[in-house]
């Protein structure tokens, strides 16, 4: 029953025009008129920031005839987001879309990464909009890489002491190779997660960490090497 105000009982009828219906959007290979909650199909990534600015969230959500079949939530710097991260991938999976965007996932760094996620999947903007059938559930490891780690970059510089890179997509960086201008040409770095993969097969640590070790640039024509933490 909807209640009408006497201005609009009182007015007459005049006839609507055709009904041309929302714009396909793009999904998974098709064009697909979204007229409801399971019309919605994709596979994308949203980034989210707390009220205070103080970390971000990617969050990656594999969505298939409107319900969320795999999820994928990344923090940064913030302890305690991690941790609503947890909560919100055991949330998440098995609701609409709809349901995740209504639903408090704990943090305000990863609500806002679904709003934005969101926006992104119904108006046809989906990492797997031209990909026929879309991605499979399971496509978020991907993302991470061999070692199930999330890329992170880490740099930090003051106009007095130059630049330092703590961590790249690599892993943790050990030395800088600096020339003779004292520039930077190159680093060493551990992939954190090689290195726990070979103690976990039996190596000892010494024997992980130095199977573990690469570098990148010209590391080994460097004139100097500094520990980017301590020097």
């Amino acid at each position: 029953m909807i209640n009408y105000t006497n201005e609009v009982q009182n007015m007459c009828c005049v006839a609507k025009g055709p009904k041309h219906g929302p714009a396909p959007i793009p999904e998974e290979g098709k064009w697909v008129k979204a007229y409801e909650v399971k019309d919605i199909s994709a596979f994308t990534h949203g980034v989210g920031w707390c009220a205070p600015q103080q970390g971000a969230c990617k969050l990656s959500l594999n969505v298939k005839n409107g319900i969320i079949e795999e999820a994928l939530v990344e923090t940064i710097g913030c302890s305690g987001m991690t941790h609503s991260a947890a909560m919100a991938a055991e949330i998440l999976p098995g609701k609409t879309i709809l349901e995740a965007l209504n639903t408090d996932l704990v943090c305000d760094a990863i609500n806002t990464a679904m709003r934005e996620l969101f926006l992104q999947i119904v108006y046809g903007r989906s990492q797997s909009a031209f990909s026929d059938d879309g991605l499979s559930v399971g496509a978020g490891l991907e993302d991470l890489g061999k070692g199930l780690r999330s890329q992170v970059g880490t740099m930090y510089g003051t106009k007095l002491k130059g630049v330092r890179y703590l961590e790249m997509a690599e892993g943790y960086v050990t030395r800088l190779a600096l020339d003779k201008d004292d520039q930077v040409i190159g680093y060493e770095f551990v992939s954190l997660g090689k290195m726990t993969d070979f103690i976990k097969k039996g190596d000892d640590p010494t024997t992980a960490y130095n199977k573990a070790i690469g570098s990148y640039g010209r590391f080994a024509d460097g004139v100097k090497y500094i520990d980017p933490r301590k020097e």
